[in-house]
């Protein structure tokens, strides 16, 4: 085998298993669940959020620079401060992290354990997290490395089961929009904004294994997360479809960790139940770990050290350890305003970068961004439940609305005006993003549009 492609293959598994959350395996059952028959279209919608845009955002980061913050300095360099640090404590403290406990503890021991008290479970979980946290033991990675198969074999065993002997008759349905409805539940696996973190390791890593070049790491990089996609659209597939199965048996008011839970007993009985349980379990925790040192490592870097690794990772752990006890579902919904508001931008900004050439001008960036929050931010409003029906009237009047992608229009037309205004002498190339990972400073080629430096 060419040493291209075993880096591919290595690269691609090892993205396979950063997207790969415990976590997010609870969304695609209950997104079948709610979409009966319609579960393919539903799948289709939570394909392109869950594994499209987080592919696309590989790319798009590895493209500007290697980070969120460089390719949100296409709009502004405070934006992409802002966006870095809105995304870090997204899938830090505010949301991911307090899942993975939530999620441990209602798969992998309220089954068994009901009683158990969950803030007790809480404080070992994340004594544990901080302890390897703090330590940067090996153990953890080493322990990934069998988790991970271990638990795509477990799924497997389910799925296949599911498959050949399914749980019931799908049914039809009521969901409006079911591939607008899978779109935004995709939000919940936070992937996309994921990948424009994830983007900076697998760029350093293809650097250590020799690739310098913008062009081979791009190419690269892309390989390697069509690797993670297809695996990653196989799960989802099959647990979206167990999920469908189970649509005569359990109504929408049940909870994901519970219809999870559910599919696995009925399938393969407690046995079922307990590995999917402990996979999921110890899966989670060393989700925690590696995302808590995430959080301790940029906000030290960001304040220059003037708040040290360790009194973050402890400041991470203690408020992530009270809000997990609040239960999943409270997390997601919690989750969903933000995820709203967030997710349209970084859509915007990734499609945007992987353009490049005619549209790399800083208006037609901040065009997109303004247009993305004008309907993401009146729906977060509604969501929570502030009163903005008379804004909200104005968004359902917008095409696609009710589909869920009321967005989309209002993120073109800013992006066609900035275009506009460019042409017209208002605004010039993004300069703040980069394409050459390790040199923040380097400007784009003004005459493509492009960032690449290896461009005429």
């Amino acid at each position: 085998m060419q040493k291209t492609n075993r880096d591919v293959i290595v690269v691609g598994v090892a993205l396979f298993a950063m997207f790969f959350g415990a976590g997010n395996l609870i969304f695609p059952p209950y997104m079948g669940l709610l979409a009966g028959v319609d579960w393919k279209w539903a799948l289709l919608g939570f394909l392109i959020t869950g594994i499209g845009m987080p592919l696309l955002g590989i790319m798009a980061a590895a493209r500007a620079g290697g980070t969120v913050e460089h390719m949100g300095r296409r709009v502004s360099s405070w934006f992409g401060r802002i966006l870095s640090i809105v995304i870090i404590l997204a899938i830090g403290p505010l949301l991911a992290i307090p899942r993975t406990c939530a999620t441990a503890f209602e798969l992998g021991i309220r089954p068994s354990f009901p009683d158990f008290p969950i803030a007790l479970f809480s404080a070992f979980f994340f004594g544990i997290t901080l302890w390897f946290a703090l330590n940067r033991s090996r153990v953890v990675d080493k322990i990934g490395k069998f988790l991970t198969p271990f638990l795509v074999i477990t799924l497997a065993w389910i799925i296949l089961k599911g498959i050949f002997t399914p749980l019931g008759t799908i049914t039809g349905a009521e969901l409006v929009g079911p591939t607008g409805r899978g779109f935004r539940e995709g939000y919940q696996t936070m992937d996309a904004l994921a990948s424009l973190v994830f983007a900076q390791i697998i760029i350093a890593a293809l650097v250590f294994k020799g690739y310098g070049n913008v062009r081979e790491q791009v190419k690269m990089a892309s390989m390697a997360g069509l690797i993670a996609a297809i695996g990653l659209g196989v799960v989802y597939g099959g647990l979206m479809y167990l999920g469908a199965t189970a649509s005569s048996a359990f109504t929408p008011e049940v909870e994901r960790t519970d219809l999870l839970i559910a599919i696995a007993a009925g399938l393969l009985g407690s046995s079922g139940k307990i590995a999917l349980g402990l996979a999921v379990s110890l899966a989670c925790l060393t989700t925690a770990i590696g995302l808590t040192a995430t959080v301790a490592d940029f906000f030290s870097g960001l304040s220059k050290k003037y708040f040290d690794y360790r009194s973050i990772a402890i400041i991470t752990v203690i408020f992530s350890g009270v809000f997990a006890t609040v239960g999943v579902t409270t997390i997601v919904n919690v989750a969903y305003p933000l995820l709203v508001t967030v997710y349209p931008v970084a859509i915007a900004l990734i499609i945007l970068t992987l353009i490049g050439g005619p549209l790399a001008y800083r208006p037609v960036y901040i065009g997109a961004v303004t247009g993305a929050l004008i309907t993401s931010i009146p729906e977060a409003l509604d969501i929570i439940g502030l009163p903005v029906g008379f804004i909200m009237n104005l968004v359902d009047m917008i095409p696609f609305a009710t589909a869920g992608f009321a967005w989309i229009i209002p993120t073109a037309l800013g992006a066609a005006i900035g275009l506009i205004a460019a042409k017209t002498g208002v605004g010039s190339a993004p300069k703040d993003a980069i394409h050459t990972y390790g040199n923040p400073d380097q400007p784009v080629n003004t005459h493509t549009g492009s960032n690449d430096p290896n461009d005429p």
